[in-house]
């Protein structure tokens, strides 16, 4: 079986190269398409990483089985608008997946689709031993969407000011570009599979999440990253990793005076993503398990 994933946005989705290789495990394998256009009349399988799905193309590949994927609500401006569009315009398909129960409930779809949930994973070589270094180049290493760290420059010039070396994985926005070379090591973008190497250059892992909606809600995935490689947390506060943070027996510490000294790094191994994956009813909605 082919599974055509579309995906016309410009967003990191490392859940595209997940599912690939957990079908691959199956006998089964994916094709991921940037424009709909390019999904083949005949697709008998169209998972759409929501976005918006274009009626015509929904209507051009009406035969098929259609599952609409939801990994975060919308992100301002207008997120409420834009999630009521979604509602109300929308295709409907034949599944849904949400990344949590806040997820589905802020869509808000009643029409009586099959849904189920899918958090984030992370990749079984984040998972791997591996030694640390005695003396770390830096002491907080902040991995991920740095067009987010334009709220969070004053915090990072705390930070250098404090004396802390900061790395930065990532390519900044050519608007931030000049500042955060100045508050940090950037690394510019890296091949996934460097940054666990990468991440354990450092002391203790930045989680810098704004205490806005979606964001507050939902998954961060580089905190788990972390976990996964063994850093310690510091964190903003808020909802989401408060909630993780009891659900795991983890122990963080939270700006803006950190103690670190009472940190537990969870054991996140169930979150790798083919465990993650394999927990999905879907594979069998779909027959492609038993």
């Amino acid at each position: 079986m082919l599974i055509h994933f579309i995906h016309p946005g410009s967003a990191y989705l490392p859940e595209l190269a997940a599912y690939g290789d957990f079908l691959a495990a199956l006998g089964h394998s994916a094709q991921v398409h940037s424009r709909p256009a390019s999904v083949p009349a005949d697709a008998v399988i169209c998972w759409w990483m929501c976005g918006r799905v274009p009626h015509d193309a929904a209507r051009r590949l009406s035969h098929a089985f259609h599952i609409h994927e939801y990994a975060s609500a919308s992100v301002p401006p207008w997120p409420k608008v834009k999630d009521r569009a979604k509602r109300a315009l929308q295709p409907v398909p034949q599944y849904r997946l949400f990344q949590n129960t806040w997820v589905r409930d802020r869509l808000g779809f009643s029409d009586g689709v099959p849904y189920e949930f899918r958090d984030m994973g992370v990749e079984p070589s984040f998972l791997a031993p591996c030694a640390r270094r005695a003396a770390p180049e830096f002491d907080g290493v902040y991995l991920g969407d740095m067009q987010r760290l334009r709220q969070f420059v004053p915090l990072l010039t705390a930070l250098q000011q404090a004396g802390q070396r900061t790395l930065l994985i990532g390519e900044p926005p050519v608007d931030l570009c000049k500042t955060l070379h100045t508050l940090g090591h950037v690394t510019g973008r890296v091949p996934h599979g460097q940054v666990p190497t990468l991440l354990r250059r450092a002391r203790y892992g930045l989680n810098l999440v704004p205490d806005q909606l979606p964001y507050s809600q939902q998954t961060s995935t580089k905190l788990i990253e972390y976990c996964a490689a063994g850093l310690p947390v510091v964190s903003t506060d808020y909802d989401w990793v408060r909630a993780f943070e009891a659900r795991h027996g983890a122990r963080f510490a939270y700006l803006p005076i950190p103690d670190m000294a009472g940190c537990v790094v969870p054991d996140v191994s169930t979150l790798a993503w083919p465990r993650v994956l394999e927990r999905l009813a879907l594979w069998r909605r779909l027959g492609l398990c038993p």
